[in-house]
């Protein structure tokens, strides 16, 4: 008889499941996992109460800003660079907290990866651009609903909850 997989932590829209959350406590920032890479960062950011949400065109859901890490690219650097490329959100790579690694479960395919999760606080938030990526952020209130009703990302809304300021 086999072991059945573990029921994921969360679910959500695009064929998103978090596998696992692995906190700071547990590993250092640079470390490498033997069964999948750490492929993406994601930045949780809170202005006051309210934590930005990006509107991700390509998927139609609102995420946490973030995405892949580039070839040699530490993950802090990483997350820095996604959140000021998406957002126009500046937070220094210093001044990010590591929280810990997401590991993910993603597709059709359910290609496993680990993220590496960060947070911030920003005092003084810039203006919105939008790109071809992010076309709408939002600074969310607790749960209240998002813009246009379109997806929100349930795994992300989890992973804020595992990770308190």
């Amino acid at each position: 008889m086999t072991d059945a997989a573990p029921s994921p932590l969360a679910t959500g829209p695009r064929d998103m499941a978090l596998l696992s959350f692995h906190p700071a406590a547990e590993f250092t920032e640079d470390h490498r996992f033997e069964d999948a890479e750490v492929g993406y960062a994601v930045v949780i950011l809170r202005h006051g109460e309210r934590l930005l949400m990006a509107y991700q065109c390509e998927r139609a859901c609102w995420e946490l800003p973030g995405g892949g890490i580039e070839p040699g690219e530490p993950p802090r650097e990483a997350a820095a660079r996604e959140l000021r490329e998406e957002t126009g959100q500046v937070v220094p790579a210093g001044r990010l907290r590591f929280d810990g690694f997401a590991k993910t479960a993603l597709g059709p395919e359910r290609k496993v990866l680990y993220g590496a999760v960060f947070t911030a606080v920003t005092t003084s938030p810039v203006p919105f651009t939008a790109n071809a990526e992010i076309s709408r952020v939002h600074w969310r209130h607790g749960d209240e609903p998002l813009p246009g009703g379109h997806l929100v990302q349930t795994v992300d809304e989890f992973l804020v909850g595992l990770c308190p300021l």
